[in-house]
């Protein structure tokens, strides 16, 4: 797989459909791909299997999105036997997903993809690390400011400064220039 980024230019959906939910789906697992930090851990696990992957995971995603309810699966049994994810994984692979749908979307079709990965995000670390483990707080503010987008609680999403074009969202743990 090699990165391809869409220009910073390019029009952004107003919409999620099948075509573009596929397509990020496809874009952002590339960049997942590339990544230097994740790309080791998901080839470990996804040998062999990348397309029937991808697959799945535009299911995933078109089931939440779309309400397609296609999507026959366990999240926390299908993430269980990866054992050597740590919370700087969770932090990448959120800058990297929640990066790939901005550049892709309107605000306002973003949070339908933003909020379940950080809801997601929060179960699998939960389950992960223990009951007594501290979601960073950067993840739940950004979390909570999707909701006041969704529900209408705020014009638009209040999401983190990015002085620079820091990795969105800026201040996740295990993000830093030195994991790139």
């Amino acid at each position: 797989m090699n990165t391809e980024h869409p220009a910073t230019d390019a029009p952004r959906e107003r919409e999620p459909s099948e075509a573009n939910v596929r397509a990020l789906v496809e874009a952002f697992y590339r960049r997942v791909d590339d990544d230097p930090l994740l790309g080791p851990i998901f080839s470990r696990a996804l040998t062999g299997r990348w397309d029937e992957h991808l697959a799945k995971m535009t299911t995933f995603w078109s089931s939440l999105v779309l309400g397609s309810k296609q999507y026959r699966g366990n999240v926390q049994e299908a993430h269980r036997p990866i054992d050597d994810i740590e919370p700087r994984h969770f932090a990448r692979w959120l800058s990297l997903f929640l990066n790939t749908v901005e550049s892709r979307y309107e605000p306002a079709a973003a949070v339908q993809f933003m909020e379940p990965a950080l809801r997601i995000a929060q179960s699998l670390q939960l389950s992960k690390f223990g009951w007594d483990y501290q979601i960073p707080v950067e993840q739940q503010e950004l979390l909570a400011a999707l909701k006041r987008q969704r529900t209408g609680g705020a014009p638009e999403p209040r999401f983190p400064e990015r002085p620079g074009a820091e990795p969105f969202p800026a201040k996740f743990v295990g993000t830093g220039a030195d994991e790139k």
